[in-house]
């Protein structure tokens, strides 16, 4: 008798193969799925995980319902993705890549139907999907994300350039010199040279390259901009070596090592960049003669911090120390600052002049002590170095020098980043930082809780302030405001008025009136924002939020969450509703981890913005990235040894706040910068991370923003994928804009240098880097060729490849 062959029945080893792996695939989405359930989030992966599973028994089993179980789960899959994602592409590759692919494996195993071909049916069908799983892999290099608002406005007669006065060469720069950290003393970061274009850009090429020969293996990442003054560039290096090159061809003319220790490298061995500054005639005799008398010894100088706490000055023209300034050319910052254990007080941005005073802050160590050295502003006399006055925020009324053994109020603010001043008015503008211990504020006191975290106007005659404004109340997000503010003509109703614009970390854009204070553009208005937390007295009700302009992207949600696929996915998500998240300033908790959004990596950090006075343009880049945070009870971090770095055996390493002690307070502080997928290194938030934006000056809108970096040097398991993906990566440092109608930017994790059409927003030119350019950029002329210089040090934060070069891009001679 012939024996009847099941219909309902699959074989062979693929068959039992594509069952394991669909009955694995179900087990581990079904158990993650039921926990995330649990929490309070989606249901879909705990059914999909149980059918999934069910299905694959099934076919194990060589039962057709098996693969007819998972063809549910696929539909019922694509209507899910559908729901949650709409058309935006990165949703749906979480959602679907890993499904998609099983049903390719599962589709050839379907039996034949009764009467027809045996698999020739399930074939077909694989190949559908195989070539939909081609167009979704297409599809990642189509450019998305780019918006177009309005056009860019055409250049005016009236420049918005304002008037610093003209006492310096930084006032008033030639225009094919770069004098300044943001080219001038209003740090607009814009260039009037319109040699290059849209149209010739694309022919740029290497004109120069120098290498430094300062490469560091561990916390490296210079965020050096050069200067040029005439023939030639200044610029200095990690460890603060002054280099002085030919800016045509750039051979090294002089140098100068301070001979830094690689133990006073704080967080990050940055020099951002130097001063030049040029002694007055009434001054000529205050100089100290050289060994023929000459009165022009250091006529013109350039001015350095390092980041042992000093501050120095050398003869531009040959690198030698300036006798007459401090003990030999460098003055000691740290004087009256009691105990200063090495990296704890570092100068690693470019200290301002204005009125032949010098202007410096300094960056305090974070994250280790309540209660480490101050963060006093000082002023010294920009010839002698004789120490004019220091404004401590922890005693705001006072600014006469301390003498003998008193020291300034311990973990008082201080201010890293860089400063901008105008000698007209006699305002030096400082961007004061937070007080010590980020993340808790309980012990502070009422003048730091005052003058922390604000835009500081301080007087440079008298060493004290005209008038601040706090940009966040109570700080314990590391709120502190990084970018240099920008000094321009604002337009109003009844005027343009000496403005002065300041990006921050949470994405805010304030312009105030740099006089009076007075804000503009809108203003600002007090909202209400979360309370409780691990000290919910201390919460203020309210934060500030500008009314002009903002970069912060919508509040995230759990369908956010994202990874390479749905395991990546499905554990953000876990780790989402495990954390507290009432929206931004969401109060910092002691029983459960917390988001922070945006991260404390900005909106906008040091980069800052620039701005086209002609075009009435404000560019700025900013980051879209979240933080996962946990305070740590002080006994657990104990017993994880996290001390201050100065008890350690080494310097910690690992990215600021990951595991920080922040000792004297109840807790340590653990910080998931960009909050990642630990066995990917994927981040838990969805394409873009970065981005540039076109705003209108005189209205705060914007006019077109786009995502900024690419995937080529990112990846899984950080593997360099190669890939052109605009997917907008974490981005450090700024951009420079040309009246050639150029923007030159580098700063993204993609190791690019790039040129974008400020018009369309469009990339014409890219270049790539030996190492990553987490720099500003800046551009200048040397006989009558115009040069785009980059320095690419590379950023240990940003994980960019760590190097020594100096780049100068030009069009061929023959252009």
């Amino acid at each position: 008798m012939a024996t009847k062959t099941s219909s309902h029945r699959v074989g062979g080893p693929f068959a039992k193969l594509v069952g394991i792996i669909v009955a694995l695939v179900g087990l581990a989405l079904g158990g993650g799925g039921l926990y995330l359930a649990s929490l309070g989030g989606s249901w879909y992966y705990a059914i999909a995980g149980i059918l999934m599973l069910v299905s694959g028994v099934q076919l194990v089993r060589g039962r057709v319902s098996g693969a007819w179980l998972y063809g549910v789960v696929f539909i019922g899959t694509l209507i899910w993705a559908a729901w949650e994602s709409g058309l935006n592409y990165w949703r749906w590759i979480p959602r679907l890549d890993v499904a998609l692919i099983l049903a390719i494996l599962v589709a050839p195993v379907m039996p034949s139907l009764r009467g027809g071909p045996s698999r020739k049916a399930g074939f077909s069908v694989a190949g559908v999907l195989c070539l939909g799983l081609i167009v979704a892999g297409a599809l990642a290099f189509v450019p998305r994300g780019y918006q177009q608002f309005e056009g860019v406005p055409e250049v005016a007669e009236n420049s918005l350039a304002t008037d610093v006065g003209d006492a310096q060469p930084a006032d008033t720069p030639a225009d094919g010199d770069w004098v300044a950290y943001g080219r001038d003393s209003a740090a607009t970061r814009y260039s009037p040279l319109d040699q290059l274009t849209p149209d010739n850009v694309g022919d740029l090429e290497v004109a120069w390259q120098y290498r430094t020969g300062d490469l560091l293996d561990h916390r490296w990442g210079a965020e050096t901009t050069p200067l040029k003054v005439g023939d030639d560039v200044f610029l200095c290096t990690s460890r603060n070596i002054l280099i002085s090159l030919d800016a045509d061809s750039g051979e090294e003319n002089w140098r100068y090592d301070p001979q830094v220790s690689e133990d006073a490298i704080p967080y990050t061995a940055a020099c951002r960049g130097v001063t030049y500054y040029e002694v007055p005639d009434d001054r000529l005799d205050d100089l100290a003669s050289g060994d023929e008398g000459d009165s022009q010894n250091c006529r013109a100088r350039i001015i350095s911090g390092t980041l042992d706490g000093r501050m120095l000055e050398v003869d531009a023209a040959t690198g030698e120390p300036c006798a007459d300034f401090g003990d030999n050319g460098q003055v000691d910052i740290k004087k009256n600052m009691g105990e200063t254990p090495d990296g704890y007080v570092s100068i690693n941005s470019a200290p301002v002049v204005v009125r032949d005073v010098v202007v410096t802050g300094h960056q305090v160590l974070d994250g280790q002590r309540r209660y480490p050295p101050s963060g006093v502003i000082k002023g010294f006399d920009a010839v002698t170095g004789e120490l004019e006055w220091a404004w401590d925020a922890g005693r705001p009324e006072q600014s006469e020098p301390l003498s003998g053994d008193d020291t300034y109020v311990r973990g008082s603010p201080n201010m890293w980043t860089t400063a901008a001043g105008d000698s007209q008015l006699g305002l030096v503008y400082l961007p004061m930082a937070n007080s010590a211990a980020d993340y808790w504020s309980g012990s502070r006191t009422p003048e730091e809780n005052e003058w922390a975290s604000s835009m500081v106007a301080l007087n440079v005659e008298t060493g004290l302030p005209e008038w601040h404004f706090q940009t966040a109340h109570k700080d314990v997000w590391d709120y502190d405001p990084g970018s240099q503010p920008t000094l321009i003509d604002f337009p109003t109703d009844d005027g343009e008025v000496p403005a002065l614009v300041m990006p921050t970390k949470q994405g805010e854009i304030y312009v105030f009136n740099r006089e009076t204070g007075e804000l503009l553009g809108g203003g600002a208005e007090e909202r209400p924002v979360p309370q409780g937390g691990a000290e919910p007295e201390e919460r203020s009700e309210t934060q500030p939020f500008s009314r002009y302009a903002t970069l912060r992207q919508p509040d995230i949600n759990e369908k956010d969450m994202w990874g390479m696929s749905p395991f990546d996915q499905l554990f953000c998500r876990i780790q989402y509703q495990q954390a507290s998240w009432k929206g931004m300033y969401t109060p910092p908790t002691a029983d459960q981890p917390w988001i922070q959004y945006t991260g404390y990596n900005g909106g906008s950090d040091w980069g800052s913005v620039s701005i086209d006075p002609r075009r009435g343009v404000m560019i700025a880049n900013y980051n879209d990235m979240p933080n996962y945070n946990e305070l740590v009870p002080r006994e657990e971090a104990d017993a994880k040894g996290w001390k201050p770095r100065e008890e350690l055996d080494s310097d910690g390493g690992g990215a600021e706040g990951a595991g920080d002690p922040q000792a004297n307070t109840p807790y340590a502080i653990n910080v998931n910068a960009g909050w990642r997928v630990p066995y990917t290194g994927m981040l838990c938030k969805q394409p873009p991370y970065g981005h540039i934006r076109a705003i209108e000056l005189a209205s705060g809108d914007t006019l077109w923003d786009r995502p900024l970096g690419t995937a080529r040097a990112n990846g899984p398991w950080g593997i360099r994928s190669g890939l052109p993906i605009d997917i907008g990566t974490p981005n450090n440092g700024g951009s420079v804009v040309t009246a050639g109608g150029l923007i030159f930017i580098a700063a993204a994790t993609d190791d690019l240098i790039r040129a974008i059409d400020i018009e369309s927003g469009d990339t014409v030119w890219q270049a790539p880097l030996p190492a990553g350019g987490q720099a500003n950029p800046m551009v200048y002329e040397a006989n009558g060729r115009q040069y785009l210089v980059i320095v690419a040090t590379g950023h240990h934060f940003m994980e960019t490849p760590s190097g020594d070069y100096v780049i100068a891009y030009a069009l061929p001679d023959d252009a």
